[in-house]
């Protein structure tokens, strides 16, 4: 069904890769749906030397291949292709924004600038499009890393709150736009069933994983400058602990949800650096094995250096200060070369107090949630059963809920909800100042506490991460999920 939402979306750094395998194949597919309006127009921004034709052959050749299992209907794609527009900028030069501004002049609605760029160009393009006009009736859509660090994290914050109201900023973190994330929030806020359980008295631990199968591919100038605390932590997986952990928020309006994980995120136990030893692991992964095939060590990846002394992998234990949370520990993990590509949260309930089943007693960790977030999209929960037959023989069995079987409307991808929560002005699903800077603030111990010592524990590639992690499970009864079998 149309909108009545006219829009502009201008998107720099138009012939990138995350233009072509993400943001252009969420536009077309909500061009598809029938949720953009008609008179939308997309301009892409780039430096490269092509016309309109020529830049819809780089789009024809670059995106279908990443549209979803739905495939291309050609009608449909057609149609999409004669809203695109294309503009050749130099950001250096003040007159290729004039023919920005002079090319959007007579196009109606809302302005949407996505910056799908590196950081150190946000600033330059928002002073760029204040110095002709382009910052009146716009937002500023950033993709992460927003900065290094607490301090360049500001500078930029600064600098573009100086030209966009933070009303303006999206912030974009694409795992608040999964269908399970959005979900946790309907279980946890529509049904009576689990508030009075989301807590202290009835949660023993939760795990929160991001994995990877693959490593930095092509980006190893980028992540050798970064690693994972500052690509994952600070950003994707702080997002969903907040989420899973906030207070009811009186509604879903941008604020209300914002401001109870800004809660959550200041609540965050700070860590002693004499403490993080014990409550993080950092590894780095060296050459191995991954479904057959021989991958190579990250010192020897293209554009890392071979005394690289980046974390390719973090465990972490995190504690919550307050009345729901205090004493429950949350284990965070995230990592590239692992045994498997999987994002899940994983809420582990305590045991029952006494048992009246004798020797069938409930193991730990039978009664659970698992809430998956890729690659299938999946919400479980496990509990015992009876197994058929003579005797109280107790069995773990789970309740499914997988989407795709469930609802028959096709799932919508993340950034396509993301997308058009911007063209529509919502703001729920992104991250505001406040937030980050909590964020960053909570990670600085650690990350200064690892520049000043030695080098990441090495881990195998293909295998779950460093010994270590697994060891600081075991510190409190408990282990990672695929360990258990």
């Amino acid at each position: 069904m149309q909108t009545d939402s006219s829009f502009t979306f201008v998107l720099f750094g138009g012939t990138g890769d995350l233009s072509m395998r993400k943001i252009l194949p969420a536009l077309y597919e909500a061009h598809r749906a029938g949720m953009l309006e008609a008179s939308g127009k997309i301009i892409a921004v780039a430096r490269h030397e092509e016309d309109r034709n020529g830049y819809l052959q780089w789009v024809n050749e670059h995106v279908k291949a990443h549209v979803s299992k739905n495939g291309i209907d050609e009608n449909a794609w057609s149609s999409f292709l004669e809203r695109i527009e294309y503009v050749k900028l130099d950001l250096g030069k003040a007159e290729d924004f004039v023919k920005l501004r002079d090319a959007m002049q007579d196009l109606p609605g809302t302005r949407v600038f996505y910056l799908a760029t590196g950081p150190s160009l946000f600033v330059p393009i928002c002073r760029a499009l204040a110095s002709v006009g382009l910052n009146e009736n716009a937002r500023i859509v950033l993709e992460k890393p927003l900065g290094y660090d607490l301090r360049s994290s500001n500078a930029i914050n600064d600098a573009v709150g100086e030209i966009f109201a933070e009303g303006q900023i999206y912030r974009i973190d694409h795992y608040l736009g999964k269908e399970p994330v959005q979900n946790l929030l309907a279980l946890r806020f529509g049904n009576a069933l689990f508030e009075p359980l989301w807590r202290r008295e009835w949660v023993e631990s939760i795990q929160i994983t991001i994995a990877e199968e693959l490593g930095v591919e092509a980006r190893g100038d980028f992540y050798d400058n970064t690693g994972a605390l500052r690509d994952m932590v600070q950003n994707h997986l702080l997002q969903l602990l907040s989420i899973v952990a906030m207070e009811p928020p009186h509604s879903m309006d941008s604020d209300s949800v914002r401001d109870e994980k800004l809660r959550v995120l200041r609540a965050l136990k700070p860590i002693d650096p004499r403490d993080i030893g014990k409550v993080a692991v950092r590894g780095q992964y060296h050459a191995g094995v991954i479904r057959g095939a021989s991958v190579p060590a990250y010192a020897t990846e293209p554009g890392v250096k071979t005394d690289s002394a980046t974390e390719t992998f973090v465990a972490l234990k995190v504690e919550i200060e307050n009345w729901r949370w205090a004493g429950v520990p949350f284990f965070l993990r995230t990592g590239k070369r692992l045994a498997d590509r999987v994002a899940e949260i994983v809420v582990n309930f305590r045991a029952v107090p006494h048992s009246a089943l004798g020797s069938s007693a409930p193991r730990p960790g039978a009664n659970r949630l698992v809430i998956r977030l890729q690659p299938n999209e999946t919400i479980r929960l496990y509990c015992l059963a009876k197994k058929p037959g003579e005797g109280m023989n107790l069995s773990s069995v789970h309740l499914d809920l997988a989407f795709d079987q469930f609802f028959k409307e096709g799932q919508m991808e993340a950034y396509q909800r993301l997308l058009l929560d911007v063209i529509h002005g919502r703001l729920a699903l992104f991250v505001r100042r406040d937030e980050q800077e909590a964020a960053w603030k909570w990670v600085e111990p650690i990350l200064n506490e690892w520049a000043a010592s030695g080098k990441p524990k090495p881990y195998a590639a293909g295998t779950w991460g460093p010994a270590a992690a697994s060891a600081m499970l075991a510190q409190h009864d408990t282990c990672w999920l695929e360990e258990e079998n």
